[in-house]
């Protein structure tokens, strides 16, 4: 209720669609809003390094995409994405593995866009979805929004179990199979080059698209690369990519590449909701790609990431007492805790608050609402001290708990 030119406004009565009610806040911006405090490390939000962003070469990619592109680079622009923009997604990821023409590309607001672009094309009030469990949270508050319901299938070390796809095909019917196949949020785990192949198979057979979001493939620092779900499933796989983690997020680009015909329902919807990605970023972007400073700039980040997540898993094998397991990712932004049965991570979570030490538990994760006993840390968003004495902390809690 609000009050205007002092006459009252019953606000709560106006006819606010019931499935917008109902939708949950973003557990992670909720955490991070706690754990912003003054003092607390934080381990909770997906936050790439802020002192790893590439300022200098990004001003200079501005004022080059101002000078060479004028009006254009502010104007209006095609609902796909800038031309030079999509060419240049399409040969990168032609080079990669995955051949792909400017037809197969459209440019959207961050990957989290594409996600719901992709739902609105795919997902209707009851509809399945074949995925991880735990998978992750974004793409979960997305499907929700549409009335989802979902057929989970559990995780090892080498991803989604595929003995039980298919009998959750069988059961289910999905209208899609979503993964999150390299460096997992929020396990940190890759799905594996035979599970990939056994995956595509099964989506071929039932005749399901499979939506590979993959923002941390680039960020590979240890093990060996393995072909991308696009690039061994061709039409079969719809793949979502972003510059948020090798770059900045603040841009706000991503990308899908996928079947043509597909990307013609993908544009109409794209239409509605933001008429296009904004033209400077794409440009500027655009500059700073073709100017053959990407690629060392990523190494730099992997490099950096790397020696973080060393720093983490070597302070918990320290600190961290007997009973509790975590993954040991070789790339991306997350490691993840397994506490035992009888501890909750959400319960925990106030108690490390008030030690100054924050992550995010890991129930949200689960489209099956388990995971009491879980949570989920971030490695690149923090300094080798703070982790060092973060996970000390978590490792005291712990120990208190046990």
């Amino acid at each position: 209720m609000v009050v205007t030119q002092n006459k009252e406004v019953r606000t709560d009565r106006w006819p606010v669609n019931p499935h917008v009610k109902n939708l949950q806040a973003s557990i992670l911006r909720e955490i991070l809003k706690t754990s912003s405090q003054p003092g607390v490390i934080s381990f909770a939000g997906g936050l790439p390094a802020p002192e790893m962003f590439p300022l200098a070469d990004l001003q200079q990619a501005l004022i080059d995409a101002v000078a060479k592109y004028g009006a254009d680079s502010m104007q209006y622009s095609l609902t796909r994405g800038v031309p030079l923009m999509r060419e240049l997604l399409a040969k990168r990821a032609t080079e990669r593995g995955t051949k792909s023409e400017v037809d197969n590309i459209i440019v959207t607001t961050g990957g989290q866009q594409a996600i719901e672009l992709i739902a609105r094309t795919f997902i209707s009030a009851g509809s399945y979805i074949l995925t991880e469990n735990p998978t992750y949270v974004g793409a979960l508050q997305v499907f929700n929004y549409y009335g989802a319901k979902y057929a989970p299938v559990a995780m090892d070390h080498e991803g989604m179990i595929i003995d039980q796809v298919e009998e959750k095909i069988r059961e289910y019917h999905p209208s899609i199979i979503y993964t999150v196949s390299n460096f997992q949020n929020p396990t940190g785990i890759t799905l594996s080059l035979e599970r990939r192949k056994a995956l595509i198979e099964l989506a071929l057979k039932y005749e399901i698209p499979i939506i590979d979001d993959n923002p941390y493939g680039d960020v590979r620092f240890a093990g060996e690369p393995l072909p991308t779900l696009k690039s061994i499933g061709g039409d079969a796989v719809i793949a979502v990519r972003t510059f948020s983690k090798t770059i900045a997020p603040g841009f706000r680009v991503g990308w899908i590449n996928g079947p043509k015909d597909i990307l013609d329902y993908i544009e109409k919807s794209k239409q509605c909701i933001d008429l296009h990605t904004s033209s400077i970023n794409q440009y500027m972007l655009y500059e700073y790609v073709a100017s053959g400073k990407l690629e060392p700039h990523i190494e730099r980040i992997k490099t950096d990431y790397r020696e973080k997540r060393d720093v983490m898993l070597k302070a918990m094998e320290e600190h961290f007492p007997d009973g509790i397991t975590w993954t040991h990712p070789e790339g991306g932004l997350f490691l993840w805790v397994e506490l035992p049965s009888h501890m909750s991570g959400q319960d925990l979570l106030p108690k490390a608050i008030d030690l100054k030490v924050a992550y995010v538990y890991g129930q949200p994760f689960f489209p099956d609402g388990s995971g009491l006993n879980t949570l989920r840390l971030n490695y690149s968003n923090a300094s080798h001290e703070n982790i060092l004495t973060g996970i000390k902390r978590l490792g005291k809690l712990f120990k208190d708990h046990m």
